[in-house]
């Protein structure tokens, strides 16, 4: 028996523990079911006040959910037993703005002035989104949600600046209507969409070859329609080119202990 096996993957504490002892290394859409995920970024201390005005200036794809003190790997707010060090599932670590590697956990590489970011995550939002009745593609075929790089350009702080994330659902035009609605009242989790069909003039050349994520399966009655994502910090800290940066790998999350219904109406 596997330790996903072991753990109740459909609890928070159960998914953290299987993914902190190896028996999950995939993406985490569809775990703990009606619990928040989140984006990390974790950065040395002296970028932390840049950071945090980045994410206050570009909130859609940034809303901020936690942020540590320096050298603390523990995110209390989140929920209880969480470690930063061990508890997602695959990490980014970039070095002068340069991905370097993936690893599974980042114990060797914490240092007693790092400062973790929590952002909310759109898996927050599908759940709701599920329990109207509407279809997420993405989770129904067990596959990672496509992620866009754009030609929006972010508020700068610092050195911190680039261009939007999103990450893409399609919905028939009534679904991507009702889509709206359920998800502007989570300003927490990105809120609304940020645009609906010709993916053209968001800088988008092929739907089927995203950045980040799985292509996508889009039907003929369908209209993609576009969030704000949280890895737009990984653009960000590309742009900012520090000698040291950890982030989580796209899809792959931080699970809290937070209900996603605590996070309507902001």
């Amino acid at each position: 028996m596997t330790d996903a096996q072991i753990h109740d993957l459909r609890q928070p504490l159960g998914a953290r523990q299987a993914i902190r002892h190896g028996g999950w290394d995939r993406h985490t859409s569809g775990l703990a079911p009606g619990y928040a995920q989140a984006n990390l970024v974790i950065l040395p201390a002296r970028h932390a006040e840049d950071f945090l005005r980045f994410c206050q200036r570009n909130p859609r794809a940034c809303p901020l959910l936690d942020v540590t003190d320096p050298g603390d790997p523990h995110p209390r707010s989140l929920g209880t037993d969480i470690d930063l060090r061990h508890d997602v599932p695959r990490y980014r670590l970039y070095r002068d703005g340069i991905l370097s590697e993936e690893p599974t956990d980042i114990a060797d590489w914490w240092q007693d002035d790092l400062v973790t970011f929590s952002i909310g995550c759109s898996f927050s939002f599908e759940d709701a989104l599920m329990a109207d009745g509407l279809e997420v593609r993405h989770v129904q075929l067990d596959r990672n949600v496509p992620m866009y790089r754009t030609r929006i350009p972010l508020e700068p702080s610092g050195p911190f600046g680039g261009n939007l994330v999103v990450s893409m659902r399609p919905f028939t035009p009534a679904d991507a209507i009702r889509a709206i609605q359920i998800t502007t009242d989570m300003p927490r989790v990105h809120g609304a969409p940020v645009h609906i069909g010709l993916p053209a003039s968001l800088g988008i050349a092929d739907l089927a070859q995203p950045d980040f994520g799985d292509a996508p399966i889009i039907h003929d009655d369908e209209l993609p329609v576009f969030w704000a994502c949280g890895v737009t910090p990984q653009a960000a800290i590309e742009a900012a080119r520090l000698p040291l940066a950890i982030t989580h790998s796209p899809g792959h999350m931080l699970i809290t202990d937070i209900p996603n219904q605590r996070l309507k109406y902001g």
